[in-house]
């Protein structure tokens, strides 16, 4: 295993959990390599705390990825504790805030709109012609 593995908090919208499912496929090639460790919310044990385990997966990623869609903007949950918690550790230097963006969504007033968007041409990976292409390059950015 390599000492430079970085981890992945993976917030999303429960909606979009089929885009979440093919992003953690695609990220199999770097947890093999030993380059990532990735994290959401499905990974919580029965008889575990879910709000306690959300806050201490958070708070120790090095990068935290935002599938961005309309349902992710509807979210109260999403935006008033995972995205406001990831733009303070984004903005104090202790994370990498990076937005994926799933589904065409009007996102140009949130608190991560000045931020880089992943895939290539902040495409939504929705709208590419070959949704394993745009996997294929968020995992390119990623590594």
């Amino acid at each position: 295993m390599s000492s430079t593995r970085l981890t992945l908090f993976i917030s999303y919208a429960h909606e979009d959990e089929p885009f979440r499912r093919d992003i953690e496929k695609h990220l199999a090639a770097l947890r093999r390599e030993g380059l990532v460790e990735d994290w959401h919310d499905r990974m919580i044990k029965a008889g575990q705390e879910w709000q306690k385990e959300i806050h201490s997966n958070l708070d120790r990623s090095h990068i935290i990825l935002l599938l961005i869609s309309p349902d992710f903007i509807a979210s109260n949950y999403c935006n008033e504790v995972e995205v406001k918690r990831s733009m303070q550790r984004h903005e104090m230097g202790t994370a990498r805030v990076i937005p994926v963006l799933l589904r065409p969504t009007d996102w140009q007033g949130a608190p991560f709109s000045q931020l880089q968007a992943i895939p290539t041409n902040a495409l939504p990976i929705s709208e590419w012609k070959g949704r394993g292409a745009a996997f294929v390059d968020v995992v390119q950015h990623l590594r």
